[in-house]
């Protein structure tokens, strides 16, 4: 490949090359995204129609659970289908448009989180303002901030990333088209700008993850100070999901990324992207409705309806 006017369609990396495994994955996958859209779509059905969820917290969870289905709906359906049909092809436009809405998902979830943490703090440590700095517009402010951050951060790096020329073939070592994979493909130094966005965006998720960790060291410091115990429970109850989807989403994340090269194998990167990338849009609304009793009674009344 001379530069990237010639490549009309990119490789994507097979999970097996035995038509028995590749079926399995198949059916697997199946199984794992059906369950997503099933998760996620009863937790925004029983938001919308729960009006005692018409609250800032749950208004935050609806978007998370959007943006999930989007981030999972991105990846896994291509690599479905490239294993039903035993293929490995995705064409160049259908590369930079996965490519931009899997990091416009991923980008707005970081933001969004942070968003929630700001919402917890606020709820626990500062209760009597909450409704003022928490308002409906407030809260409709907010989450249009994270989705629209997303959107001009996939913008500029799916542009930035496709205006590099691309001489060192087609092969993408990803089940999916990702930034740093495009980068191993081009021969110009500047590809060097792109890393240089990327670091710029490491940076600004490492300031939001510093954030949250701030807000929940008040969070906790203010819990540990309620006299009752069933108020202490109360307020972990609210916390610890969203703690917990935090935790899952910057330790898979992280170790995709920033992995030794010692542990590196195309084995290796497939799961662990599979991780990050699939695992948790399905199991964000498991752990939601584990421990919220509210959102187990809406689920309950919205099945029995």
């Amino acid at each position: 490949m001379s530069n990237s006017s010639s490549i009309t369609e990119f490789l994507l990396l097979a999970f097996a090359d035995r038509r028995e495994l590749q079926l399995l994955h198949f059916w697997l996958s199946l199984g794992i995204y059906l369950a997503a859209l099933l998760g996620n779509g009863l937790i925004i059905s029983a938001i919308a129609c729960d009006h005692h969820l018409h609250t800032p917290m749950y208004f935050f969870l609806l978007n998370l659970s959007l943006l999930d289905l989007g981030s999972i709906s991105t990846t896994l359906p291509k690599a479905m289908a490239n294993s039903l049909w035993h293929t490995r092809e995705i064409s160049y436009r259908g590369c930079a448009v996965q490519l931009f809405f899997f990091f416009f998902f991923m980008s707005a979830e970081h933001f969004l989180l942070t968003v929630m943490a700001y919402d917890r703090y606020v709820a626990i440590c500062k209760p009597l303002h909450y409704g003022t700095l928490l308002g409906s517009r407030a809260c409709v402010h907010m989450a249009a901030a994270a989705w629209g951050s997303g959107f001009l951060y996939a913008v500029l790096h799916t542009a930035n990333t496709f205006s590099l020329p691309l001489c060192q073939g087609n092969a993408v070592d990803q089940f999916f088209c990702e930034i740093p994979q495009i980068l191993k493909l081009s021969c110009s130094h500047t590809y060097l700008r792109e890393v240089g966005l990327l670091l710029v965006s490491a940076c600004l998720a490492f300031g939001c993850f510093v954030f949250i960790v701030v807000s929940y060291v008040q969070i906790f410091r203010a819990v540990l100070r309620i006299p009752s115990e069933q108020g202490r429970n109360k307020a972990f109850s609210t916390c610890l999901p969203h703690l917990a989807v935090v935790s899952l989403v910057v330790s898979t994340g992280t170790f995709a990324h920033l992995k030794p090269p010692s542990f590196s194998s195309p084995t290796l990167d497939l799961v662990v992207s599979f991780l990050y990338s699939v695992v948790p849009p399905s199991v964000n609304p498991l752990i939601y409705s584990m421990r919220n009793q509210e959102i187990k009674d809406a689920l309950r009344k919205l099945i029995t309806r």
